[in-house]
């Protein structure tokens, strides 16, 4: 102790300073860290995993097929704290600064006039601790979102439900001798194989047959008739764009999203009748496990009151949030609009879900004006919302006093490595890895809506949109080079 303590005496002025600096840069870093980690959410959740699983092999798929893909390298993430002995500017509490207004507007102004955006542009960045606009351009006019619509639905679910709440896919009696498979609005149900590597299982048809056959042998019961049930939605069944390989009829009962093929998200041709589809599955899978089903599965609608044989769960609402969010779900998203219907007690129809999202909003006090809510996936065109809902739902998404819409954050695909960014911010070193957002493309329409923390460690919330464009790829090189500055900022 004597030695050291000489030593540090002996020690100049200046290499003394050092050593201090290092010494606080290294607790702030970790401070950061830790709060950087703390809204992410834990690691072992599902978007953690996937993040981490992406950054090692990403594969460029997920989202709507709009417009061509962008490059599938990887990039490595810059730093985001500053290097040791760099000033500080925050608050005597250690808190990073957020940007000046003017500043800011210095340096998103310019960028806001690129050509390749179209004729509408708006947009709004928010400091995330005090809900402070920090940049705003038009942010209350009314523009088609495209899929970042899917941050309002996510919002509006986790709301209503609670982020623990599961969807059930149900096997009931249904008299003399039949039984009916019962729809409850999973979206992630599947018959496939469970998958060896993952920590988070679906469930599963085949799960649900074992149980079924299993409770109708304790009867003494091996030959049965099977009905299926859809009557959990109401309204049309087909999307308005359909039909179309981005999305399947909307049906409260369907397998791996009608996909005709193995992927397991991004466009795919379906079946024109999933619930049909999924009911012969169903029956093929009896069949395996002893039961005969006497003739072809037949549409029914179950009793009220009927006895369950057996139950598949779906994964909590927050998963099924996160990845909706990361691949941009179409399917998975009209299912949470409808599912939110369902808890405010409107039919569970395109028409029922707008207005249950729309009061489910109002109840927070979001900012409505204007907003319309035809779909829940964002490919109906007559959707409209603003830049500033975007940034409002995202600030109450990183906000402490709302915990349950977490998953609207941990959800976000993350530039340069996971969802719909994985092959996106290859020439943005200051944005890849740490802007995440919600990507939305139409023909002539391109958003970006997300979080990012800048160069002093402060965590910003960004919407940009913009309509009516006529190159997609420019367009959405352009809204990156918005969030990337944001990224880069140390305004002030």
């Amino acid at each position: 102790m004597d030695t050291t303590r000489t030593a540090w005496w002996s020690a100049s002025k200046q290499q003394r300073q050092t050593v201090r600096l290092t010494a606080s840069s290294t607790v702030l870093g970790l401070v950061v860290a830790a709060g950087a980690v703390t809204l992410a959410g834990p690691w072992d959740s599902g978007q953690r995993t996937a993040e981490r699983a992406r950054a090692a092999a990403a594969d460029g798929r997920g989202g709507e097929r709009h417009a061509p893909g962008g490059t599938a390298t990887v990039p490595s993430a810059p730093p985001v704290l500053a290097a040791a002995g760099a000033p500080a500017h925050g608050g005597d509490d250690g808190t990073p600064p957020a940007p000046g207004a003017k500043a800011l507007a210095d340096v998103l102004a310019p960028l806001m006039k690129d050509p390749a955006l179209g004729s509408l542009r708006t947009a709004s960045v928010v400091d995330a601790a005090t809900g402070r606009e920090l940049f705003g351009a038009e942010p209350a006019r009314s523009a088609t979102p495209a899929s970042t619509v899917k941050l309002a639905i996510a919002t509006a679910a986790l709301s209503a439900l609670g982020p623990e709440h599961r969807i059930d896919t149900t096997v009931v009696e249904a008299g003399s001798g039949g039984i009916a498979l019962v729809g409850g609005g999973d979206p992630t149900l599947t018959a496939r194989a469970p998958r060896q590597d993952a920590q988070d299982q679906p469930a599963n048809l085949r799960t649900l047959a074992d149980g079924t056959a299993r409770a109708l042998k304790d009867r003494g019961t091996t030959k049965v008739r099977l009905g299926y049930d859809t009557s959990a939605y109401t309204g049309p069944v087909l999307h308005p764009i359909s039909p179309n390989e981005n999305i399947a009829p909307v049906t409260p009962l369907m397998a791996d999203e009608g996909r005709l093929d193995e992927s397991e998200y991004g466009p795919a041709p379906r079946d024109t009748d999933p619930a049909a589809a999924a009911a012969r599955t169903f029956a093929r899978m009896l069949n395996d496990r002893g039961i005969t089903v006497d003739g072809e599965p037949a549409r029914t609608t179950a009793p009220a009151k009927a006895s369950r044989l057996a139950t598949a769960r779906s994964l909590p609402l927050a998963a099924l949030v996160e990845r909706m969010l990361t691949h941009s779900d179409n399917d998975i998203a009209e299912a949470l609009a409808r599912q939110t219907a369902l808890a405010a007690g409107e039919p569970a129809s395109f028409e029922g879900a707008g207005r249950a999202v729309r009061k489910e909003l109002a109840a927070l006090k979001l900012p409505l004006t204007g907003a319309v809510f035809e779909d829940g996936s964002g490919l109906d065109r007559d959707d409209k919302i603003s830049a500033g809902l975007l940034s409002r739902i995202l600030v109450l998404a990183a906000s402490a006093d709302h915990p349950e819409l977490r998953p609207v954050t941990t959800g976000l695909p993350v530039a340069g490595f996971t969802g719909t960014l994985s092959g996106r911010y290859a020439g943005e070193k200051a944005g890849a890895g740490t802007v995440r957002a919600k990507t939305g493309t139409l023909t002539g329409v391109n958003t970006l809506a997300g979080t990012v923390v800048d160069t002093d460690g402060r965590l910003l919330v960004f919407a940009f949109m913009t309509n009516n464009t006529t190159d997609p790829q420019a367009a959405q090189q352009a809204l990156d080079r918005l969030a990337t500055a944001v990224a880069n900022c140390g305004c002030r």
